[in-house]
C-alpha cells in the first residue's frame, strides 16, 4: 500500500471527495491545497457521453483562453516561401521545411506545437507515426493547418489550447496555474467548457457532459457541477 505524504494528508482533510463543488469553490480549494514548491498547473478533466470509435462522434478543437495557460509554448512552423518570413515575424520559435522534418524523423521534439501550411501536409503526413502518438500532428480543426500562419502563431502564444476526446471519452486541458487569480481561472474554465459544449456532435445522444473534475499537478481531484445537458 502506497504511503501518503504529510502534505497529501493535510490537503485531503480539506476536501470531500464525494461532494460536487461549484467551480468557484473547487478553484478556491485547489489553490488552497496546492503544496508543491513549483507553480502547479491546474487542469480540467471532462468525461463526455460520446463513442469516439465512431467518426461522427469525434470531439476536437481549440480555444484561446482569455488569460492564457501560464506556459510559454514553443511553436514550430513548417512552411516555405513568403510564409517563412510571416511566421518569423509573428514570433515562431522555429521555421523551416525539409530540414525540420528530417530532424523530427531523427528524434528531435524541442517544441510544443506544430503549425503547417496546407502545401506542406504531404510531407508532414509522413511523420504521422511519430507525431500522432504525441498529439503533435497539425490539424485543420485546431487551426494548425492554415495559410494564415501569423494568426495561428499569435493565438498559440496568447494561450490557445487544444482539446480532444480520447478513446474513453475523456477530455483533458489546462486552465492556468495555481498563481492565477480565482476569477482568471474561472473565466478560463468557462471558455474551455463553452468550446467543448459547442463541439457536441449531432450524433451524440443522451447526457453529453457526464462528469467534470479539476486538479492541480500534485493535488487531489475535485468534482465540479456539470451544466444542464
Amino acid at each position: 500500500m502506497t504511503k501518503k505524504g504529510k502534505r497529501y494528508i493535510e490537503a485531503a482533510k480539506k476536501i470531500d471527495r464525494q461532494t460536487t463543488y461549484s467551480i468557484e469553490e473547487a478553484i478556491r480549494l485547489v489553490k488552497e491545497t496546492a503544496s508543491a514548491k513549483f507553480d502547479e498547473s491546474i487542469d480540467v478533466a471532462v468525461r463526455l457521453g460520446v463513442d469516439t470509435r465512431k467518426n461522427d462522434q469525434q470531439v476536437r478543437g481549440a480555444v484561446v483562453l482569455p488569460h492564457g495557460t501560464g506556459k510559454s509554448q514553443r511553436v514550430l512552423v513548417l512552411a516555405k516561401g513568403e510564409k517563412v518570413k510571416e511566421a518569423e515575424e509573428a514570433g515562431a520559435d522555429y521555421v523551416g521545411e525539409a530540414d525540420y522534418i528530417n530532424r523530427i524523423n531523427q528524434g528531435w521534439f524541442d517544441f510544443d506545437v506544430i503549425v503547417a501550411t496546407p502545401d506542406m501536409m504531404p510531407e508532414v503526413g509522413k511523420l504521422g507515426r511519430v507525431l500522432g502518438p504525441k498529439g503533435l500532428m497539425p490539424n485543420p480543426k485546431t487551426g494548425t493547418v492554415t495559410m494564415d500562419v501569423a494568426k495561428a502563431v499569435n493565438e498559440i502564444k496568447a494561450g490557445k489550447v487544444e482539446y480532444r476526446a480520447h478513446k474513453d471519452g475523456n477530455v483533458h486541458a489546462p486552465i492556468g496555474k495555481v498563481s492565477f487569480g480565482e476569477k482568471e481561472l474561472a473565466e478560463n474554465f468557462a471558455a474551455i467548457m463553452s468550446a467543448i459544449i459547442k463541439a457536441k456532435p449531432a450524433a451524440s445522444k443522451g447526457v453529453y457532459v457526464k462528469n467534470i473534475a479539476i486538479s492541480s499537478t500534485m493535488g487531489l481531484g475535485l468534482k465540479v457541477a456539470t451544466p444542464s445537458n
